[in-house]
């Protein structure tokens, strides 16, 4: 009697890494939760009056409700991306995920300003436990020929995410009421819980190394104390006490951040001797860059499009698409575009370009020329930040070894809110200070109290001018002209920060292999930055 037993199938080696479906799966599901964050960094700007309104509070608490989100989430990023990196991954991922959708939730509900500051805060929590994870996920989970398309997609929505939840908050402003704008957030959370669940694999350092509590405390002071600083300072002054102590605080708190984990050594949260490995260190630098010019960019042009061009804060954020929809797909084809030419002059390109779109915006914008004589500068920026944002990245997460890639995504993210912050601080400034410079000398004849309120700026110039009887239409084209001379400075100072930057990277010497702490008390290979 004979049988016939199927032949035994050949086993197929398990080699730990996702097919390509699944892949896809796990970039979906991280970038969705990431654009859930980036979405409630730039959402409620939409909404500052109605916020005043709702609550019958100043527009110092309301900046406070706006800031205390990226405060918290700022401040808690390198504790918690480490956090991720021993716990696992995916659990501090789902925990930050469904925090912020009840944060959310509580927030679009809240009946006073005192629940809706808590809302926030809690929202921040919840961000600061996705956005590093979310990279850390990518880095440990991707093969090294696809990884760099994968942090293109991340850096894609990272950069161009704040722009487009600006767009979709002012929309639902405009057709609902403002508490709508928790729904984006929550509705993205939401998809992105589901997905994780469904597709993202753990994955953890498994270090004995007791935590570095104290300087994850240390850490979170001093970012805390130099963001503070770069917020209040353009609203209250650079040289109020508040300003003056959250500097101070700040900036010593850093120091001693520097000094513990150099006593530290091993078991640090931070080894911050890696700073001397040169992708670490011109990928950081980079992304500060970056992406400050990037949020000042932003603080230049959405009051340009609302008050010189008279659009409403809906049209003036759909203006703002073109220049991230390029940031979005540069960052998508940077990668293909380093694969060929290299890392190094990849980003030099991308800097070398947004300086120019930065120029070019300086020398054509005018009150009268309208839109389209700054579309060829936002979309030769969207091109250039792409194409350098991406590379950079890599550099700093190529840094740290494999165990900490919750600490590398973190760092990354704190790079970028300290540059944002810093962007907006500096060219926010440079903006206010060449607009009253240009518009003293153009209030001949004007009342005093109208005087005094164009001097405000241009909202006020503008909101005022009736009152200066047949001034008005001066007054009007004077504020409309003085805030184009002062654009023109802050572009102009941007144009000198991108060349710098260039120089900065171009003329550094060939970068060195070096040996990297892994975490385990092994050493592995650090990337170069000569590519």
């Amino acid at each position: 009697m004979s049988t016939n037993r199927p032949a035994p199938r050949a086993r197929v080696p398990d080699t730990g890494v996702p097919d390509a479906r699944r892949l896809r799966a796990v970039l979906v599901a991280v970038s969705v939760a990431l654009m859930a964050v980036i979405a409630s960094v730039s959402g409620l700007n939409v909404a500052q009056t109605h916020l005043a309104v709702e609550f019958d509070v100043s527009h110092g608490t309301v900046l406070w409700i706006i800031n205390v989100y990226t405060l918290t989430l700022a401040a808690l990023l390198l504790p918690l991306g480490a956090i991720g990196d021993r716990l696992g991954r995916k659990p501090v991922l789902l925990a930050g995920l469904a925090l912020f959708g009840v944060a959310g939730v509580a927030a679009g509900l809240a009946p006073t300003a005192e629940v809706m500051l808590a809302a926030r805060v809690a929202s921040g929590i919840g961000a600061a436990m996705i956005m590093p994870i979310t990279l850390a996920v990518i880095t440990s989970t991707f093969p090294e020929e696809r990884r760099g398309r994968a942090i293109g997609v991340w850096t894609g929505v990272a950069g161009g995410g704040g722009i487009l939840g600006m767009f979709l908050s002012a929309l639902l402003v405009d057709v609902a009421d403002w508490r709508w704008l928790f729904l984006l957030p929550v509705v993205l959370a939401a998809v992105a819980l589901a997905m994780t669940l469904k597709s993202v694999p753990d994955s953890r350092e498994g270090s004995a190394r007791p935590f570095d509590t104290v300087g994850a405390l240390v850490s979170a002071v001093a970012v805390v104390g130099l963001i503070f600083a770069l917020q209040e300072g353009p609203e209250h002054g650079w040289t109020a006490p508040a300003t003056l102590a959250g500097l101070a605080g700040g900036l010593a708190a850093a120091v001693g951040f520097v000094a513990w984990e150099l006593h530290r050594r091993d078991a640090s949260l931070l080894d911050v001797r890696l700073f001397r490995e040169r992708g670490l260190a011109d990928g950081s630098v980079t992304l500060l860059v970056v992406f400050g010019v990037q949020a000042g960019i932003a603080v230049v042009l959405f009051p340009f499009l609302q008050a010189v061009l008279g659009w409403s804060g809906l049209s003036a954020t759909l203006a703002l698409m073109p220049m991230a929809v390029m940031m979005m797909l540069m960052s998508g084809l940077a990668p293909r575009m380093a694969a060929g030419i290299g890392s190094r002059p990849t980003t030099l390109v991308g800097v070398a370009l947004g300086a120019v779109g930065l120029a070019l915006m300086a020398l054509f914008v005018s009150a009268d020329g309208g839109y389209p004589a700054i579309l060829p500068g936002m979309l030769l920026m969207g091109t250039g930040m792409g194409l350098s944002m991406t590379p950079s990245t890599e550099a700093v997460t190529a840094s740290l070894p494999k165990a900490k890639q919750g600490v590398a995504s973190a760092l990354n993210d704190v790079t970028r809110e300290f540059g944002t912050a810093l962007g907006v601080a500096l060219l926010g400034a440079l903006l206010s200070a060449g607009y009253r410079d240009s518009i003293d000398v153009r209030l001949d004849g004007v009342p005093a109290d109208v005087a005094d309120a164009a001097r405000g700026g241009i909202a006020g110039a503008v909101e005022t001018a009736p009152g200066s009887g047949s001034h008005a239409p001066e007054l009007i084209h004077a504020a409309q002209q003085s805030f184009v001379d002062g654009w023109q400075q802050a572009m102009w100072v941007g144009v000198a920060v991108m060349t710098a930057l260039f120089a900065f990277i171009a003329l550094r010497g060939p970068g060195a292999t070096v040996p990297v702490p892994d975490g385990d008390g092994g050493t592995t290979v650090g990337t170069t930055a000569d590519r």
